[in-house]
């Protein structure tokens, strides 16, 4: 146990839910012990030599001697590939299945006795000894897999398995989830294991809620994406390459990952980052789109102490003439913090509350975690009891575990039918007039001393019929938990786009909304690791997230509180909250000159509103992340695969937010092109580095030349701000009408810009041909 454990131990044991919690700590490895015994002597494998190959649509299999190999190419050139007969599916990943193979790419013959198979995109080579090479179709190398390994238990179970990996010398890794630590990820060890950190977090920690097993991997030869589709308990072992290691020769950047049972297959997926991060979405589904006033900016609070205290902090946001689109209720508005249930005494009107604020432009947001408490008279309870809706364990009891309510017992979400059952819980949130939910605790949670924070590992899960147990559900439950939430409030609601979002989830958990940082620390350790977190989650495939402003826990000082707060307007969840006993989180808590500033950036996360919903319809139709790290658009120019204390948002906008105390002026690495500084105008060319003001009134922004962006005009419409490109280069941008809340098609207006005889010239490109914009155009840079 750690020292942190350790006091959290001490200070838990003292109190009835230490007690619970202790008690549950000591079950759950006495469960564990029964159902899982030590695994004893086990035998290593490796693949051994090829001995034939089976030519199939897309690729083949190709045998060896103790092992084979199934590999495809799928139609956009994806590439998959998987040991001992396991296939695409079935995945909690994947959106609609597998993709259709590609008919052109063939199984054939290649040098040295082994297999390769050749498509437009991409050239798969398979070693005589089961090696996998991934070539560009020049035949440059991206990656390199190594021929894996397994250790069977000689009295049956799972076998555990080593995967190794070579990329290029110059390669950096970036991704494997939401890690404190990136975006950028050192060499060190990852552990795949969606984790409540037990309290305030920083860049230190790890894991956190959402690990994925998801590398984005960039270097001059190229980009990938990787993704082991397993969702077991696994490590992965970073090292960075090193260019004329040794004797003069590159030492190649490695990657294992070591899974603790469960399929051992692989998908790939080449080109530039855009390109990647479309077929990603295609594979894993496209991201939901927030409802627009979710766009906007958002107040929480653990401890808002009843609607009272709801309505004071409404009504302090409208007097200072500051922007506000919900306000969440944390587990405090709850009774005995019981899912879904309402504390009569603190909110003895929640619906009529939710109808006031709703009158005012401003929303409610629930939370809802998993636990139930299990007592008798409890009607979630003793419904989901009698549906056999609950996790059970060996034996067929429910399991049980601590978290705020108490004992309680937790739904199994890769249960069709539970699924089906609570998500059509979620009328009572609707009835009450909230227009949003948070998933939190759902990694899932159970209070320990010592141990993992969670549900006993031989704990049963349906797994869509498979059955199976927590090794193999445990990452995905926050994922099906997402599901049923999103597809509940999709039925309940069917003309209205649901806003959801989660704590915990896997890949493929875009399809039903977003997520938020968790705990961060309130401190600058805790801004820095609030951008790695949306950053890194934005390129596994999650463009909609954000911090908790200020932090979770603690005091942020003026300084610190509005540092975030300015980078949070540019991110595209922008939510302040707090822990209980935390300070405050308004802006006006912080005097007059950070107030001032502070409406400052929200009147400026209002003027972009336009172009954060054009965001948010990219993502869905594209994959792009709204917040993207500098290289994004070129992944070649090393110094930017180094940057991390910036970021692009969206094409147009590269924002530097200010990370440490007392810095007035900063440094600012600048991609190819030219950039304007929005306040001041002056021009810029990259690439290169440039020395900005960072003023405590605001942070660089910097426009891309020739950019067109959407953005609120004085009458509340949509009018274009058009930043003058550079001589002979031209530009352009998209503009996405915000189409409601509901289904309806979202239209996309497309227009180019370019200078010509000192003047620019804006328009808009039809089926009709180039046309004068109708919209109204603001130009600056000139």
């Amino acid at each position: 146990m750690d020292c942190r454990g350790l006091i959290r131990w001490a200070r838990g044991v003292a109190t009835w839910q230490g007690v619970r919690a202790t008690r549950f700590a000591w079950r759950r490895r006495r469960i564990d012990a029964r159902w899982l015994p030590d695994r004893g002597p086990e035998l290593a494998r490796a693949p051994g030599a090829v001995t034939g190959a089976e030519p199939l649509p897309g690729g083949g299999i190709v045998r060896f001697a103790r092992s084979e190999l199934r590999i495809c190419v799928v139609v956009g050139g994806a590439v998959f590939w998987g040991w001992d007969g396991a296939g695409p599916e079935p995945s909690y990943a994947l959106a609609g299945g597998a993709p259709e193979p590609d008919p052109r790419a063939v199984l054939e013959p290649d040098k040295d006795g082994g297999w390769r198979v050749v498509s437009e995109r991409v050239t798969v080579e398979i070693s005589r000894i089961g090696a996998v090479s991934i070539r560009t179709p020049g035949g440059i190398a991206l990656r390199r897999e190594l021929p894996p390994r397994w250790w069977e238990p000689v009295g049956g179970g799972p076998a555990r398995w080593s995967q190794r990996s070579e990329v290029a010398a110059d390669a950096r890794f970036f991704g494997l989830g939401g890690r404190a630590s990136g975006p950028r990820l050192r060499n060190g060890a990852y552990r795949l294991w969606n984790t409540d950190p037990g309290g305030s977090f920083g860049p230190g920690d790890d894991p956190l809620s959402i690990t994925m097993p998801v590398q984005l991997v960039v270097a001059d030869a190229g980009t990938h994406l990787a993704f082991q589709d397993n969702s077991w308990d696994g490590l992965v072992t970073l090292r960075e390459g090193e260019e004329g290691a040794g004797s003069g020769h590159d030492r190649p950047g490695t990657s294992e990952v070591r899974m603790a049972g469960g399929p051992l297959r692989c998908w790939v997926i080449v080109g530039r980052p855009a390109r990647v991060l479309t077929h990603w979405a295609r594979l894993t589904g496209a991201p939901a789109v927030p409802p627009s006033w979710a766009l906007g900016p958002q107040h929480a609070r653990w401890g808002f102490g009843g609607a009272e205290g709801v309505r004071r902090i409404v009504a302090g946001y409208r007097e200072r003439g500051l922007a506000l689109s919900a306000v969440h209720l944390d587990i405090d508005h709850l009774a005995g913090h019981r899912v879904f249930t309402v504390d009569r005494e603190r909110f003895p009107a929640l619906s009529e509350l939710a109808e006031e604020l709703g009158g005012a432009g401003v929303r409610l947001v629930s939370i809802v975690d998993p636990g139930v408490r299990a007592e008798p008279g409890n009607p979630v309870y003793e419904e989901g009891a009698a549906a056999g809706a609950f996790v059970r364990d060996g034996d067929g009891r429910e399991v049980r575990g601590v978290v705020w309510p108490g004992e309680c017992v937790y739904p199994d979400f890769t249960d069709p039918r539970v699924r089906s059952w609570w998500g059509g819980l979620y009328e009572e949130r609707l009835a009450r007039g909230f227009a949003g939910v948070w998933h939190d605790m759902n990694e899932p949670v159970s209070f320990a001393p010592f141990g993992d924070r969670t549900l006993p590992r031989s704990a049963r899960h349906d797994l869509d019929g498979r059955g199976g147990d927590h090794r193999e559900g445990h990452n995905v439950y926050g994922l099906t938990m997402a599901r049923a939430g999103y597809e509940g409030l999709a039925r309940l609601r069917p003309g209205e786009r649901p806003f959801l979002f989660s704590r915990s989830g896997w890949a493929g958990m875009q399809r039903y909304g977003g997520t938020w940082s968790g705990d961060v620390s309130s401190d600058w350790p805790g801004l820095r690791a609030s951008l790695s977190l949306v950053l890194g989650l934005g390129l596994c495939g999650v463009p909609y997230s954000g911090p908790d402003i200020g932090g979770f826990a603690g005091d942020p000082s003026p300084e610190l509180y509005l540092r975030w707060f300015q980078m949070g307007a540019y991110l595209p969840l922008f939510r302040t909250h707090a822990a209980l006993g935390a300070g405050r989180r308004e802006p006006w808590e912080f005097g007059p000159s950070v107030l001032g500033h502070a409406r400052a950036a929200l009147g400026e996360r209002e003027r972009l509103r336009p172009y954060f919903v054009t965001l948010a319809h990219t993502a869905r139709s594209t994959g792009a992340p709204y917040a993207r790290p500098l290289w994004w658009g070129s992944p070649e120019d090393r110094g930017l695969r180094e940057c991390e204390d910036a970021f692009l948002l969206g094409d147009a906008l590269l924002v530097a937010p200010v990370l440490e105390p007392g810095v007035e002026r900063r440094a600012v690495r600048l991609p190819k092109g030219r950039w304007y500084d929005t306040v001041t105008g002056r021009a810029y060319d990259g690439p290169g580095r440039v020395v900005l003001d960072a003023p405590l009134s605001r942070v660089p922004v910097l426009a891309r030349g020739g950019a067109v962006i959407p953005v609120r005009g004085a009458d509340g419409g949509v009018e274009l701000e058009v930043w003058a490109p550079a001589a002979g280069r031209r530009g352009g941008g998209v503009v996405v009408p915000d189409p409601g809340d509901g289904w309806a098609r979202a239209e996309v207006e497309r227009y180019t810009s370019r200078l010509v005889d000192g003047r620019v010239k804006v328009r808009r490109v039809s089926a009709e041909g180039a046309v004068p914009p109708s919209r109204r155009v603001r130009l600056r840079g000139l």
